[in-house]
């Protein structure tokens, strides 16, 4: 148990991935480093809802200023819509509450200049939701590379196969989209569902900087009836020539765990960052794999907020990230894929359907092998890259 008050927290955005933060609230309040002090929904959560909190129920209220006044709030978790993102962190930046603000950081890099700008002058610590630079494989592979275990580093591929039926696309009113109503949005699976293979490439190549960014090539399509991409790749080739490629799909033949590879002249290490797992393959060598643990980035906040703990991910460290972001908000419309790309299949779930692109989930990996674009592996419903730099 922690011998310090347990950090006031308000937690914007408690249902869809937010039952998740609470869970994590619940989990951190048994250990008296947190309390749940106030939920912010339009709706607010039921008794049921809040059952693990039936001890001490929070106040609740749509407002989420006034929320954080009368809680005494110390720190925020925003989990709402990604359009939201930039307006809540600057309300809560205006009265000195400190926060955890979910990926994407925000939905235009203009909003997340503004927010990155509104929190360092608020002087509030800001921690952005990749959960994945919490694991402790983060630095074991950096150490790697550092010490020369693969030689010199070549390029950063990463790869995610996915399965989504099309219930998925229906699990909001923003699900799938790129704006709304003049909104911007970005729903699409680059910057949303598989938004952690792009900034854990980034970050593995240690270029996690706007300032890192030379150039940014996409190619996105989608086999969905969406406005927004489901099945894309990027590659982002940073100042000193670095190249990042990262090929991605919602559109699996079979679920797989998303990965990232670091490439150098004498062998390859590969993180499965969702499990943590490092696999070490390289010249003299048998192959070396090991699991790592993770630090939660809740946890993290308060640490550092008690003990001047470095955040893991505080905003610069995602500017990388959100120029790739922007390069898809501002992209040609995605490619609705040819009907001979894909086929469907029933949902594994419920009485749904999914969208298979044939031959993708081979695509996707190779594309993290080779540093190449769909369009160069040769896949027939790919159209040439277009180059944009920021």
């Amino acid at each position: 148990m922690s011998t310090t008050t347990p950090l006031p927290v308000v937690l914007a955005g408690a249902r869809g991935h937010g039952r998740w933060h609470l869970a994590n609230i619940r989990r951190l309040q048994h250990q008296g480093l947190v309390r749940l002090a106030g939920v912010c929904e339009l709706n607010p959560l039921t008794d049921a809802e809040l059952d693990m909190f039936a001890d001490e129920m929070p106040e609740q209220s749509a407002d989420f200023g006034a929320l954080l006044d009368s809680t005494g709030a110390r720190a925020a978790i925003v989990c709402t819509p990604i359009p939201t993102h930039t307006t809540l962190a600057l309300t809560a930046a205006a009265r000195g509450v400190h926060l955890l603000l979910e990926k994407p950081p925000a939905a235009t890099w203009d909003d997340y200049a503004r927010m990155a700008d509104g929190v360092r002058e608020a002087g509030i610590a800001c921690q952005v939701g990749f959960q994945s630079f919490g694991s402790h494989a983060v630095t074991a592979v950096k150490d790697l590379v550092r010490t020369g275990a693969i030689g010199t580093v070549r390029g950063i591929g990463a790869a995610g196969a996915w399965v989504r039926d099309d219930a998925y696309f229906r699990r909001a009113p923003w699900a799938g989209r790129r704006r709304m109503g003049g909104t911007d949005v970005v729903d699409g699976v680059l910057t949303n569902p598989l938004a952690h293979a792009v900034a854990t490439a980034l970050e593995l190549a240690d270029r996690g900087t706007a300032e890192d960014v030379a150039s940014i090539e996409t190619e996105l399509f989608r086999a969905h009836d969406i406005e927004s991409d489901d099945t894309s790749c990027v590659r982002v080739t940073t100042t000193d020539g670095l190249p990042v490629t990262v090929a991605v799909t919602l559109c699996a033949e079979e679920a797989g765990e998303p990965y990232v590879i670091v490439h150098g002249d004498r062998g390859r290490i590969t993180f499965w960052y969702k499990q943590d797992r490092v696999l070490v393959q390289r010249a003299g060598h048998g192959p070396e794999e090991t699991v790592h643990g993770r630090t939660d980035l809740l946890e993290n906040l308060v640490d550092h907020l008690e003990h001047g703990t470095a955040l893991l991910v505080p905003p610069e460290r995602t500017g990388a990230f959100m120029r790739v972001l922007d390069h898809v908000r501002t992209a040609p419309e995605p490619t609705a894929l040819p009907a001979t790309a894909w086929h469907t299949r029933p949902a594994d779930t419920g009485d749904g359907v999914r969208r298979i692109v044939s031959g993708i989930d081979g695509t996707v990996a190779a594309a993290a092998d080779t540093l190449t674009l769909f369009s160069e592996l040769g896949a027939f419903w790919a159209r040439p890259s277009e180059v944009s730099t920021p």
